[in-house]
């Protein structure tokens, strides 16, 4: 296997460096895109799952939202042409865009935003942000076009919240099957889904700006191997590759005239979670001394080549309130053995490393758990895939330690849910959440996320490790990619052909 990547790759570049002119089949065609990604999404439904590469396929594409999120993490209107917020920050009024119809002919209306989130917040749902429809207070249709909000709680992240994947608005007739017949407003429906291999999703004509859509069709493939991904651009295979694994190939693509390259930044957060319900990992010692084990820059330069921003909290630089916690649980060895020492553990401790598919987790493992073995901490690893993973880790919580990066802009709520899959329970983070959620001022509420950094990073609630930079190689012509990635998806709305 080794030896067939090194030719794939080989030859790929002698064929780049001829300069013979590869273009693609849909490059031949301004009204088509080829796209890939590195995983394929476990279903079509963001209201269902957690794989964030549901959402790089339908968010903005398939479903809609009642506000859309921008590149640079700006709110601007989609499904509501407009939007008045209470002078006490907690209710919000939106107006709905008229004459607006899902892909099977049924209306979108007041009454769809209500079942939308009221189904989102309900006892059977499996939403990942379901807190956030849990928080409101209700959802009133008052007449077909408006829809009044009111929070239980002030939110100032709520009308970006309304632009993530997880508050998409769903037809009630087909919500149920919209993991494998994807139902919404979008500007695109689901053509055909050849599993291990592509999804290709056709412009829908019916609409509201249908003729604005530049791309008639879109094809996503799936291609996880690295060596694999470069060969694909190089060849004219793939017109656009956000968040390739290139960055060792990146010299070769500069060079190449028919290329250009973004690189993106994130609010990803990746990190060695710690299951808190499990000995010894129970004790903020232990988990200290895991984060002591663990050299950042050693794991960004594996994992990432390179291409990362060293973490000590679940934030990241850029972000409000934003300060720099690395200094809490440094990179030292000697600690991490007298701590664990101090703890009462005997070493070897044997604590298992569940790792799911992406090649961060897959590359990162193998590194942290070469460091952890130097201070007696014996991580057996275990590749999963991703239904494993959710379904074990996730739902299960049946785990010691996995590797994961998480997306979320705005997730630091995750440590104040009961039940969470990594079992952090904290009565002071709890109620520093609240004052958070709750401080009206910008000022008072950045002075607070300063300190529910530092308190994580005291808790050790994980080794944080560090704030992913995506690259995207995409041919030159390409026009509308994404310079930052606030959230993952491929809006293929604002995509052109020059």
């Amino acid at each position: 296997m080794t030896l067939h990547r090194r030719n794939f790759v080989g030859l790929a570049t002698t064929t780049a460096i001829s300069g013979l002119p590869l273009i693609s089949q849909a490059q031949t065609k301004k009204d088509q895109a080829v796209l890939a990604m590195t995983l394929e999404p476990p279903g079509l439904d963001p209201t269902a799952g957690a794989a964030s590469a549901i959402a790089e396929i339908v968010h903005y594409n398939v479903f809609e939202t009642l506000t859309k999120i921008q590149s640079d993490g700006s709110v601007q209107p989609l499904l509501a042409e407009r939007w008045e917020v209470s002078p006490d920050l907690k209710s919000y009024t939106f107006r709905l865009r008229k004459g607006i119809k899902f892909h099977n002919g049924e209306p979108f209306n007041a009454q769809t935003v209500k079942f939308a989130f009221e189904r989102a917040a309900s006892e059977k749902s499996t939403n990942k942000d379901k807190r956030t429809f849990a928080s409101m207070d209700s959802v009133a249709a008052i007449d077909e076009h408006t829809v009044v909000i009111l929070n239980k709680q002030i939110d100032p992240d709520f009308l970006f919240l309304m632009g993530q994947a997880t508050a998409v608005i769903v037809e009630p007739k087909s919500a149920d099957t919209n993991a494998t017949k994807p139902v919404g407003t979008g500007p695109f429906q689901l053509g055909q889904w050849n599993r291990g291999s592509s999804i290709t999703l056709n412009r829908w004509d019916g609409h509201r700006d249908a003729k604005a859509i530049a791309l008639r069709k879109a094809t996503f493939r799936f291609i996880s191997d690295p060596a694999a991904q470069v060969a694909a651009l190089l060849s004219g295979d793939v017109d656009a590759f956000p968040r390739v694994a290139a960055a060792r190939s990146l010299a070769q693509f500069k060079a190449d005239p028919r290329f250009q390259i973004l690189t993106n930044g994130s609010r990803a957060k990746t990190i060695l979670a710690i299951n808190h319900k499990r000995k010894p990992l129970d004790d903020v010692r232990v988990r200290r001394a895991l984060a002591a084990a663990i050299d950042r820059k050693a794991v960004i330069a594996a994992a990432a080549d390179g291409f990362g921003v060293p973490i000590g909290s679940h934030y990241v630089p850029g972000a409000l309130g934003y300060v720099d916690t690395t200094g809490v649980n440094p990179y030292n060895p000697d600690k991490a053995r007298a701590l664990l020492s101090e703890a009462g553990v005997k070493t070897p401790l044997e604590l298992n490393l569940i790792l799911p598919p992406p090649p961060y987790a897959r590359q990162g493992g193998e590194v942290i758990a070469a460091q952890l073995a130097k201070v007696g901490i014996v991580a057996k690893l275990q590749n999963v895939e991703w239904a494993q993973w959710l379904s074990g880790v996730y739902t299960q919580k049946n785990y010691d330690l996995t590797l994961i990066s998480h997306v979320e802009p705005f997730d630091l709520g995750n440590f104040a849910k009961p039940g969470y899959y990594w079992g952090y329970e904290s009565q002071a983070f709890n109620a520093l959440f609240e004052r958070i959620h709750n401080a009206p001022r910008v000022a008072d509420r950045a002075k607070l996320l300063g300190d529910a950094q530092r308190l994580l990073a005291n808790d050790a609630a994980h080794a944080f490790l560090y704030q992913p930079q995506w690259l995207t190689v995409a041919h030159k012509n390409l026009k509308g990619l994404w310079k930052d990635m606030p959230i993952f998806v491929n809006d293929l709305s604002a995509l052109s052909w020059a």
